[in-house]
Order: C-alpha cells, then sequence, then structure tokens
C-alpha cells in the first residue's frame, strides 16, 4: 500500500478544516468525488467475527467463505481473534488465512481511542502493511462531572491526533454512532467534531440500527448530515418487546424480520454516494448453537442461519435499486 508522506501538523490542520468547511456545501457531489478512495472495497460484504472467535483463523475463513461473505470484519482489541499486543505476529496470520479462502480483510475493530498510546501505531502500521482500510475506534463516555463542551473539547484534540496517525498510514478511522450515553449516539455530537478533519481519515462507521433506537423517525436526517464521513456501515436489526415486568425494550433479531428501514437505508446511501465495506453483526442466539459440540459440528448447525443474513442483506440492497 502506498504510504502518503506526514504533513505538518500546522498544514494538516489547515487542510483538514477548509475541505470541513466546504464539505456541507458541495453535497452529494463531494461526496461522489471521493468514490476512488474506497472503490476497492465497495460494498463489500464482511461479518463482525466476535460471534465466531471459538474458530481459528483458517476455520473462521473457510466458514466465512462457506456462508457466502466477501470479508471479516476482524476484532483487532483486548479479547479480540488478533490481541493488540500480538498484532504483528497474528494480524498477517488472519489476512493470510481469509485470502486462502478467496475473501478480504478490508475493515477491523479496535478499541483505538488515544494516538499517543504505544499499541495504537503498532496495530495502524500493521494494518496498512496488511491491506486492511478501515477501522472502528474505541468509544468516548461523557464525563459527567464536566459539560458537554469540556467534554466535546478534550474528545475533538484526540479525534484530531488520531486523523494525523491516519494520514500517515493512508487509514480510514469511522466511529460508531452507539445508541445509549455514548458520545456519538445523537450523531450531530459526532459530526460537530469531525467536521472540519478529512473525511478520507477520520469519520463514522454509521450503525442505521443504533441511529433507529436513537431516532426511530428522524435517523434519516442524521445519515444526511454525515454521509460525506460515512465509508463504512454495519448492519443488524432490531424489534421491541415486552419484559417480564412489562417494560418495552430492545431485542436483537435477524435482518429483514426487524423494525430498521433498510431499503431506505441503501436508497439514501446511493442518494449520497456512500460506498464502503458492510459489516453484519450477529447479536441474536442460533438456534441450533451447542457450544459443547466440536467446531466442524457447531459451524454445520449455524450455517444456514449465518447464511440467511448474508443472503437477505444482498435481497434488500438489490431491492433498493
Amino acid at each position: 500500500m502506498e504510504i502518503i508522506r506526514v504533513m505538518k501538523r500546522r498544514e494538516f490542520v489547515k487542510k483538514s478544516a477548509v475541505i470541513g468547511m466546504m464539505a456541507p456545501f458541495m453535497g452529494n457531489a463531494w461526496a461522489l468525488s471521493q468514490k476512488g478512495n474506497m472503490a476497492e472495497t465497495k460494498d463489500t460484504i464482511c461479518t463482525f467475527s466476535k460471534t465466531f472467535q471459538w474458530l481459528d483463523y483458517d476455520e473462521l475463513a473457510a466458514f466465512l467463505a462457506d456462508a457466502g461473505y466477501d470479508g471479516i470484519d476482524l476484532p483487532v482489541r483486548p479479547g479480540g481473534h488478533v490481541l493488540p499486543e500480538n498484532v504483528e505476529r497474528d494480524l498477517p496470520l488472519a489476512v493470510k488465512a481469509a485470502q486462502k479462502h478467496k475473501l478480504t480483510v478490508p475493515m477491523m475493530v479496535t478499541s483505538i481511542t488515544d494516538a499517543s498510546n504505544p499499541l495504537t501505531e503498532r496495530v495502524l502500521k500493521t494494518a496498512a502493511q496488511n491491506g486492511v482500510k478501515y477501522y472502528r475506534l474505541g468509544y468516548y463516555l461523557y464525563d459527567e462531572k464536566t459539560s458537554i463542551e469540556q467534554n466535546l473539547s478534550r474528545i475533538k484534540k484526540q479525534l484530531a491526533a488520531l486523523c494525523e496517525l491516519n494520514v500517515k498510514y493512508n487509514l480510514q478511522g469511522g466511529y460508531q454512532n452507539h445508541a445509549g450515553n455514548f458520545f456519538g449516539s445523537p450523531v450531530w455530537d459526532l459530526l460537530y467534531l469531525i467536521k472540519d478533519l478529512d473525511p478520507r481519515y477520520l469519520g463514522c462507521q454509521y450503525d442505521v440500527r443504533h441511529a433507529a433506537a436513537e431516532g426511530f423517525v428522524s435517523w434519516p436526517l442524521g445519515f444526511e448530515a454525515i454521509a460525506s464521513h460515512v465509508r463504512h456501515s454495519c448492519i443488524k436489526d432490531f424489534t421491541c418487546v415486552q419484559n417480564n415486568e412489562g417494560y418495552w425494550i430492545m431485542k436483537s433479531v435477524p435482518l429483514g424480520t426487524g423494525v430498521v428501514d433498510y431499503r431506505n437505508y441503501f436508497r439514501l446511501r446511493k442518494k449520497y454516494g456512500v460506498y464502503g465495506p458492510l459489516s453484519i453483526h450477529y447479536e441474536f442466539p442460533f438456534a441450533d448453537d451447542d457450544e459443547s459440540l466440536p467446531a466442524k459440528e457447531r459451524t454445520k448447525r449455524i450455517l444456514p442461519a449465518v447464511r440467511k443474513e448474508v443472503e437477505s442483506l444482498r435481497v434488500i440492497k438489490k431491492e433498493s435499486q
């Protein structure tokens, strides 16, 4: 992978600010002009392999290839498929296993929030060397002891520092809009901090499931606002059910059986020129799963359900054209 030269800090901030100020006024044409930066992984269908961490790299790749996937969204974080402290050794092994089964590893999930952490640059450098172009950041929490403005000021500095590092390695870090009391959940707070940064290097890993949970009807407004900074997306569905105490709670369900309007989402992606890898998340239990079984038998049991998610996504995308 070609490594872009590192700009001086003052030059980087100046150029990022100009791009950020122009982006909201250039709309769809601006977003479409960025296609070349993501063409090689355009709408590649991956899965977040956290659910399948009981498989080794080769078993995982063989299983996902059989299920119909194009690639893997690999957890490279504490407790993940690849441990950050072992990234130089293990990430190449995972990528080679994927390639053996004709899959790619265009994206990874990390716990990265701080550019000054020694592990951060090791993980990003190794990712760049192995063809991983996109990564999800870790989460920032609001400190309730300080004001919203103070929180945003703190997080903005951390994001800007990570953006510089991403320029160095030609990667795009995406922050997930996770539902709950997280920074980024409303989307607008995330946009406020990244709008002045180059979206090729720092943006949003858009999660329409979480967006729908926070803004059931209004989420398309948030997506329109942040679309120019979206390169990769999470795919999962949910519905609402009453628990034993009568309270309404969210329940993860297979794609297309819940309340998330994915057909509208893919129409909006097309409208705003959003392309990039899609990561299916399995957050619902598999009916036939049995953790006591050997890996080969266990994968055989859950394969139909895993394959169905991929097929459902392809159908939804086709119907959205």
